[in-house]
């Protein structure tokens, strides 16, 4: 019997018959029999690989074979937009079946909402966050609506499991688990990562039934689907401005539909401008849109041919825009990861190639996307690895807990949590420590041995009807940096989370701005205009950027050859850059002291490694300046006695090398005003726990150079 025979009859009929499809993709044929089986499984495809299609197809057999009833099976995705795009396409398989899909998020209004909960749908589409406003409310019977569960599709895996989403997540799941009564089937979908297997234990973490990383070799049916460097097409061109990129748009590529990524909407507005104004037809697609524009901009270009859309990352994920011919990135994406994600929307035709051309418009970010490139082709991909010990996310657990049940007992909150992910090696005397601290706060109130929401937890979390308790996120992590009221762009919160001697120095806009005030709370930072971007320009770039990418900055620096095909502007760019830097070598730190007398600690190993060696040397100079790449000593500092000094901190326990957090960042971190400050410490110190970075640096040979200039 074939994979496909497996499948209800029903659904063989409408799969050849209705959808006229002649043969499944091979991750949709491998996935069929330990879905039916009930496993739990990571499938793992490129953007437009069929993953939706591999999971919920067995799993609507399951539902006709087994005869489920009501609610059986929760969609689950990060953000609105992948939701609604993808409600029609499931409605429709499902409706072929005579069964329902639905959405329920925050634009979905009250009525409609009160109609699902009337008759439930097979099938229910919404965020983590959505569904805890579920679990939470008054008006939701939580037995009657989820007490016929059986499958979990977590879709965009990745996008959860790096950051504390993913957590929130797996403690819904194990809420939902005790309310249906069963172990609950967890299917996750994603693109290429780096540590799959260790991605799969992370769903299924506690699990009983058997677990497989689902990842077949995709078809060779005239489409390249490996995007792998020998089957792509990606070229890195030097342009020097964003208008200049909006010329090469322009000109390249006519009748072609394009998809240009930018990395702020600022950008996105600004090159969609330059442009209409050169008569390209362009739409736009970000999160600052409103629905109905982004949905009437994304349909346009999914209908038309000769055309542009210019995005940030909202269109990384697998929101669906048609069928492309180009991908073009403004400057660079942060990982590897992003970029498999762009490049995976082109190449979808048979015999079309997938590809991706580099306009780069900042010199700051040249380094940047060579390095990225550099890493793609030697076939890394970061690894995703959730952020350890969310303890903050189990004090948010307890509160919502003692909503949903309207309070609880110090006892049962082990039935519902009871696997505690992240969380099963910490001590149970740590964990009521921090139930007696709520408590203390009055975040917590106690009566009689039942746990219900204190004043203070009230006060911090109650607005909008516990509105504030749904996310584990105040807002994404990101901070608006202002002139005056003029806001100039945003950078990811890691860029002022370090304390540091001086202040901050970043490039926005093609210019460098040095920061004045942080305003956490409103996640402001202003700035003010400076010219201390340094001898190199791309040492103060806004986001602090990962170990992996500034080694292979290093490589590329040092190395013969490219990494992919370079324009004639770009090769005459790279030639520039390394005979700037012909001191760069491989798996080597390097001490310069420049003819004016300021010395620099080149370690090509990131800004948060570099701001802990800077704190551990802040002695050796009045002022220590850490960036991406290197870390600055002002003062009059004696270069062999820093070399002595720099050996002893990379010799020593590396325990004690941590990163300065800014006081004001900590207290402003969701739920931690739930945690006893020791607790908060301990949170921190793993999160950014830096020993395998400093372990490799510390066995790099620290050489010594004098330069001109």
């Amino acid at each position: 019997m074939s994979t496909f025979d497996q499948l209800h009859p029903a659904l063989q009929h409408h799969i050849v018959n209705t959808l006229g499809w002649r043969s499944l993709r091979p991750l949709q044929a491998a996935a069929i029999a330990p879905i039916l089986a009930g496993e739990h499984a990571l499938l793992l495809a490129p953007t437009a690989g069929g993953k939706t299609e591999a999971a919920i197809l067995p799993v609507l057999s399951r539902s006709l074979s087994e005869h489920w009833q009501g609610l059986g099976v929760l969609y689950l995705c990060p953000i609105k937009a992948l939701l609604n795009n993808l409600e029609p396409r499931l409605a429709h398989y499902a409706g072929l079946l005579g069964r329902r899909a639905a959405l329920w998020h925050g634009d979905v209004g009250a009525s409609r909402k009160g109609g699902l909960l009337r008759e439930p749908p097979d099938i229910l589409l919404t965020t983590p966050e959505s569904l805890e406003g579920m679990l939470v409310s008054r008006r939701v019977d939580h037995r009657r609506l989820f007490g016929g569960l059986h499958t979990v599709v977590i879709d965009e895996l990745h996008a959860f499991a790096g950051d504390d989403r993913g957590w929130h997540l797996l403690y819904l799941l194990e809420r939902l688990s005790r309310i249906a009564g069963r172990e609950l089937q967890r299917l996750g979908l994603s693109a290429t990562v780096g540590n799959p297997q260790s991605l799969c234990d992370w769903l299924a973490g506690g699990c009983e039934r058997p677990r497989r990383v689902l990842d077949p070799p995709a078809e060779a049916n005239g489409v390249t689907a490996g995007g792998g460097a020998a089957d792509s097409d990606v070229a890195l061109d030097w342009v020097g401005s964003l208008e200049n990129a909006a010329l090469v748009i322009s000109r390249l590529h006519r009748g072609e539909k394009r998809l240009v990524f930018c990395d702020s909407r600022a950008r996105v507005e600004q090159l969609a401008l330059a442009l209409r104004a050169l008569e390209v037809q362009t739409f736009v697609s970000h999160s600052c849109l409103s629905l109905t524009e982004r949905r009437a901009a994304e349909a346009a270009f999914a209908a038309g041919s000769d055309c542009v859309i210019v995005a940030t990352s909202t269109l990384e994920l697998g929101i669906d825009v048609g069928d492309l011919d180009r991908v073009i990135q403004i400057d660079a994406p942060a990982t590897v990861a992003s970029f498999l994600q762009r490049i995976g929307r082109t190449g979808r035709r048979a015999g079309s190639r997938r590809n991706c051309l580099f306009l780069v418009t900042r010199e700051d970010a040249f380094l940047h996307a060579a390095a990225l490139l550099q890493l793609w082709t030697e076939g890394y991909l970061e690894p995703v690895t959730p952020p350890p010990l969310p303890l903050h996310i189990f004090a948010q657990q307890i509160m919502a807990l003692a909503l949903q049940e309207g309070g609880i007992t110090a006892a049962d909150w082990p039935y519902w949590l009871g696997r505690l992910p992240g969380l099963a090696e910490v001590e149970a005397g740590q964990l009521a420590a921090l139930l007696a601290y709520m408590l203390d706060t009055g975040i917590l109130h106690g009566d009689q041995g039942l746990l219900g929401m204190g004043a203070e937890g009230e006060r911090r979390f109650g607005r909008k009807h516990f509105l504030e308790l749904l996310s584990v996120f105040l807002s994404p992590p990101l901070v608006r940096v202002c002139h005056g009221r003029q806001e100039i762009g945003e950078v990811h919160q890691s860029t002022f989370m370090v304390k540091q001697d001086a202040p901050t120095v970043l490039t926005l806009g093609g210019r460098a701005w040095r920061a004045k005030h942080v305003d956490w709370p409103r996640r402001n930072a202003y700035v003010e205009p400076t010219d201390e971007p340094g001898r190199s320009r791309w040492q103060s770039v806004g986001q602090p950027l990962h170990f992996a990418l500034c080694q292979a900055m290093m490589r590329v620096l040092a190395r013969d050859g490219e990494p992919v095909r370079l324009s004639r502007r770009a090769l005459d760019f790279m030639q520039r850059l390394r005979e700037r830097y012909a001191w760069v070598a491989p798996e080597q730190t390097v001490l310069i002291r420049h003819d004016d007398g300021a010395v620099r600690w080149w370690t090509f190993a990131g800004k948060l490694v570099n701001a802990a060696l800077a704190h551990a040397l802040r002695e050796q100079a009045a002022t220590v300046r850490p960036d991406n790449l290197s870390i600055g000593f002002d003062g009059g500092v004696d270069v062999a006695e820093l070399r002595t000094v720099i050996a002893r901190v990379l010799s020593a326990p590396l325990d004690g090398v941590a990163v300065p957090l800014d006081e004001a960042f900590i207290a402003e971190l969701k739920f931690a005003a739930c945690l006893p400050p020791a607790a908060r410490e301990q949170v921190l110190a793993a999160r950014y726990d830096l020993r395998g970075h400093l372990e490799a640096l510390s066995a790099y040979p620290v050489s010594v150079a004098r330069l001109s200039g």
